[in-house]
């Protein structure tokens, strides 16, 4: 086989699958990190077919068996998808008229449940904990991840008044040279992983601070540099990033800091309130408007 990538070559032959070769695929595509690490009989009961067809499936492709095929997939996971590459994928997945609208929403749900399945609610405390009892609570998110990381500081800083976003690399040095262990950094990033948010979270763990991160799955080039993982699971075959897992993670994380923080969170809040009334930030309409 000369394809590069295992995945497109996937998803580039699904137009001429059977519809059981199209199960393993599906599957395959929106489960990338952790099929790779499937035997026969374990990929054969995931996708719900029987282990002849996992098999027969690998031959299709034109690997030698499945021996092969895994090797390719393992291979393959170590390099990250380029964005056209992920567009191509796009493509050949979504491509059932109007069905695969439908589809996105649904693969957004199955990445909801798979993150409740695995999450790991001792490590989901230990960062409770660790927001709650700190100096400082510095996020690092880059790229499409800033978006997690603005919703993250923005309640954090309402509740606790300690959060701040490392805006980039080029200012890490202003922000954090005063870094301690009595501080907190986060750090949030999915495939592709961002650079300066695992050189952010380094830079942390070699001055002592605490570190959490929330990433893809235990793959992630972050999960060394952390003292608390979080993963989320994010796998769509789509050409922009699946954050419906993990916002929904951070809403989890945000709720339980509030609760554990109630009356402290009461007092700024009535503040807040009092400033954005002041200021007049937002609409107030009229009773028949309401």
């Amino acid at each position: 086989m000369e394809n590069d990538n295992v995945y497109n070559h996937i998803a580039e032959k699904i137009p001429e699958m059977s519809k059981s070769h199209k199960k393993i695929a599906n599957f395959i595509l929106h489960n990338t990190n952790v099929v790779p690490f499937f035997n026969v009989a374990t990929l054969a009961k995931k996708a719900g077919v029987s282990e002849a067809t996992v098999v027969r499936f690998a031959s299709f492709l034109g690997y030698s068996g499945y021996p092969e095929l895994q090797s390719r997939m393992q291979s393959s996971i170590q390099k990250q998808l380029t964005t056209a590459e992920r567009l191509k994928m796009t493509t050949d997945v979504y491509n059932d008229q109007d069905r695969w609208i439908y589809d996105i929403f649904y693969d957004d749900m199955e990445n909801i449940k798979s993150t409740m399945e695995k999450l790991d609610i001792e490590k989901f405390y230990q960062a409770v904990d660790l927001l709650q009892d700190t100096n400082k609570i510095y996020i690092a998110a880059n790229r499409s991840a800033a978006a997690l990381g603005i919703f993250l500081q923005y309640y954090l800083n309402i509740i606790l008044g300690n959060a701040e976003m490392v805006r980039s690399i080029e200012n890490l040095s202003e922000q954090l040279y005063n870094l301690n262990e009595k501080d907190v950094v986060i750090g949030i990033s999915f495939p592709r992983y961002t650079n300066s948010t695992i050189q952010t979270l380094a830079f942390a763990k070699e001055r002592g601070s605490k570190t959490i991160c929330i990433t893809d799955s235990l793959l992630s080039p972050l999960i060394r540099h952390a003292d608390v993982v979080l993963t989320a699971t994010s796998q769509m075959p789509t050409f922009i990033d699946s954050f419906t897992a993990p916002l929904s993670l951070i809403n989890a994380l945000v709720v339980s800091v509030g609760k554990e923080r109630m009356k402290e969170a009461e007092s700024r809040l009535e503040k807040i309130e009092a400033a954005w009334d002041r200021f007049g930030v937002f609409h107030k309409g009229s009773q028949e408007e309401r």
